[in-house]
């Protein structure tokens, strides 16, 4: 990959992961304390357009990220997520819970991130599968 292709695809990233951050700090206050859901709902789909771009890049990048814990927790925050509908009164936990999943995913040590519920180990792009 030459290092223009490399820093294009970085900074976009990049991009994208700010633009997610910033649709859930600018939702967050909305969720946690009732707001009227005009007033945040942008900023909302916002946060989940770039979260769902940013899984499709993972995916798209390597299908291993499907059964890495990084991807298998992605899906259980998006349930989450689902759950607001189920049991509205419970949103600002269900919330906290998946922005506290959401550190453990993005910062956790590769161990724990590249961790293959399938394989019942870690699991990179680099290694052989089978070895």
């Amino acid at each position: 990959m030459s290092e223009a292709r490399f820093w294009t695809q970085r900074l976009g990233k990049t991009g994208i992961r700010a633009l997610h951050i910033l649709g859930i700090a600018a939702s967050s206050g909305g969720i946690l304390y009732g707001v009227d859901k005009a007033l945040w709902v942008g900023w909302w789909m916002l946060a989940m357009s770039t979260g769902m771009i940013m899984m499709l890049m993972e995916i798209l990048r390597s299908r291993l990220w499907l059964i890495q814990l990084k991807g298998v927790l992605t899906f259980v925050k998006l349930l989450l997520l689902a759950s607001f509908w189920v049991i509205p009164q419970h949103k600002p936990e269900l919330f906290i819970t998946i922005l506290v999943m959401s550190v453990f995913i993005s910062h956790g040590p590769a161990g724990l991130r590249h961790y293959s519920i399938w394989h019942r180990r870690r699991i990179d792009e680099k290694r052989k599968m089978n070895g």
